[in-house]
């Protein structure tokens, strides 16, 4: 089973994700989790970070960013393996992606999320 950690601070985020995922969550293929700011998501890694397989998270939250949540995952939680992050954000813009492979990100999604897409990324890493 693949466990995933979406970090956003759009509340909407869990509903969206739930539904999208059901037959996978149903069929025990896939374990979601979330948390609603950087730190939640550092607070939640430190006792289960072996266990999460891919992070998703938005860059742009308040208080700690995607950005800077990306620094502390790769800094902090360096045992293997090492989960896959997936940054989210509604600008699709260069920079942005220039800075998330940089600071460590395996991939970048733009949203609105396009979830096939997402699911064959999924089926890709299981």
């Amino acid at each position: 089973m693949m466990k995933v950690l979406v970090v956003d601070d759009e509340l909407d985020v869990k509903d969206l994700f739930l539904q999208r995922f059901r037959r996978e969550i149903r069929n025990s293929e896939l374990k979601l989790d979330f948390a609603n700011s950087g730190e939640e998501a550092l607070t939640y890694l430190a006792g289960h970070s072996s266990e999460v397989i891919l992070i998703l998270s938005d860059i742009n939250m308040p208080g700690m960013s995607g950005f800077e949540l990306l620094r502390h995952i790769r800094q902090d939680f360096k045992t293997p393996p090492p989960p896959v992050v997936m940054m989210i954000t509604a600008y699709g813009d260069p920079e942005s992606q220039e800075q998330a492979v940089k600071l460590g990100a395996n991939d970048f999604l733009t949203k609105p999320l396009d979830f096939t897409v997402l699911k064959q990324k999924l089926n890709d890493l299981a």
